[in-house]
């Protein structure tokens, strides 16, 4: 099990192993057609603890352009949801298919899945990383602009697990984000810490919008109220000062680019005028999931691109 490649972070593979998949994600996007049967006879499974537009569709049906299968499932289809342990899961799952994608709560489900199982785990999204998001959304901007190392991405709003794996990839990427929110809705003191241990990238966290996105070259939001969130009224009113409406954006670079990994709350975190507006790349990004978890299916099971 030592040789699996599993997806779990972006903090967990290497720079070379991430530009690699990226990569590969260009290349599959410009001849989609090319690489029809790359994994024929491969089945994925997904495991779906958590409601899901995007990542059910742009895994389903990129693994099934990619020429392989797909199985569905939901707590209410498994034994998981009975009492069955995530190791035995990992451990029958391995004898049926041939990679599991799993959207969950905790990351430690994730990882105990990889601990027992003998064929890849992606982390479809968990409360604390969206790792496959960030690898579409670092295609996008480097379809866009370029590459993306020594840019400077702004985050305003709530540090969830989004702004989190947008951490990770500045580190691995060499490039600068600036993380505004509240104190109380923040990265981690342990995040910030492995940032600055890493030596790689630059993460700041500000309390002010306007300092983080004057002059940046890309300017990122999410919803301000996740799935887990239960302190609703406490992060409208605190999280206010952060939407990232015209006047917000007017001060990054005039080619800036908006992203948002939707599904957006219009009129809370960002207005229609930023989201519909020239600077979003919204649509792309969204498509770009599909694209970029192809790659990452094609390099856990070893296809050739």
């Amino acid at each position: 099990m030592t040789n699996v490649r599993h997806f779990l972070d972006i903090d967990r593979l290497d720079t070379g192993t991430l530009r690699h998949i990226l990569d590969r994600a260009a290349t599959i996007k410009k001849n989609i057609d090319a690489h029809r049967s790359a994994l024929a006879g491969r089945t994925l499974a997904m495991i779906f603890e958590k409601p899901s537009t995007r990542t059910r569709v742009s895994f389903e049906v990129g693994m099934r352009q990619l020429g392989g299968d797909v199985v569905v499932l939901k707590p209410d289809d498994m034994q998981l949801g009975r009492g069955e342990t995530i190791g035995d899961t990992a451990r029958v799952l391995s004898r049926y298919v041939d990679a599991v994608m799993v959207r969950t709560m905790g990351e430690e489900r994730v990882h105990e899945l990889a601990k027992h199982a003998s064929i890849p785990i992606i982390n479809g999204l968990t409360d604390q990383s969206h790792p496959c998001q960030i690898m579409a959304d670092l295609l996008t901007f480097e379809e866009h602009r370029g590459p993306i190392t020594g840019k400077v991405v702004a985050w305003s709003g709530d540090a969830n697990n989004v702004a989190v794996s947008w951490i990770h990839a500045a580190v691995r990427f060499d490039f600068e984000i600036r993380v505004a929110c509240p104190e109380q809705f923040g990265p981690s003191p342990a995040l910030l810490e492995w940032a600055r241990n890493e030596k790689r990238g630059r993460v700041v966290h500000v309390k002010d919008p306007e300092d983080a996105v004057r002059n940046a070259d890309c300017v990122v939001t999410d919803t301000w109220v996740s799935m887990n969130n239960t302190d609703v009224e406490e992060r409208h009113a605190g999280l206010a000062p952060y939407q990232v409406n015209e006047q917000l954006m007017s001060l990054a670079n005039s080619d800036a680019l908006f992203m948002h990994c939707l599904p957006a709350h219009r009129g809370e975190e960002v207005t229609d005028g930023v989201i519909d507006g020239p600077h979003s790349v919204v649509w792309d990004e969204a498509e770009n999931r599909l694209h970029a978890q192809k790659a990452i299916l094609a390099w856990c099971l070893g296809a050739k691109i």
